[in-house]
């Protein structure tokens, strides 16, 4: 069993930050990517930023220059921090695992969702 969960979504103003944190636990033998998603009402889930095992990072455009992604390899945990936030940014943020568990011993690759945390902007 493997457990993703989000938090730190909120209720801000235009131009306020907001950090969401996401943590991976149970049967996960590495983790080789955590990503960050989101999904605004009425449109498809979308990819925001997403960081590798090597530390690699990626960004939508829609967050390049505002948002930042890190992780804690140590603890499986992800951070994305969002500054000067924008009424578009508004959406339920979703982070996704990307692992190597074993079963029967093999390593096998999985994929996971965390059940998602809203952020709202909005004067």
């Amino acid at each position: 069993q493997v457990q993703v969960v989000e938090s730190g979504g909120g209720l801000l103003q235009p131009g306020g930050s907001l950090r969401l944190s996401c943590a991976a636990s149970g049967s996960i033998r590495s983790i080789y990517e955590l990503g960050w998603y989101r999904e605004a009402p009425g449109k498809q889930r979308e990819v925001v930023a997403s960081i590798t095992s090597g530390e690699m990072t990626t960004y939508a455009d829609s967050g390049k220059g505002r948002f930042t992604v890190t992780r804690n390899s140590a603890k499986d945990t992800v951070y994305l921090q969002m500054n000067r936030l924008e009424p578009e940014d508004t959406a339920v943020y979703y982070c996704n695992a990307r692992f190597l568990s074993v079963v029967d011993g093999r390593d096998l690759n999985f994929a996971d969702w965390g059940q998602g945390t809203q952020v709202a902007v909005s004067s």
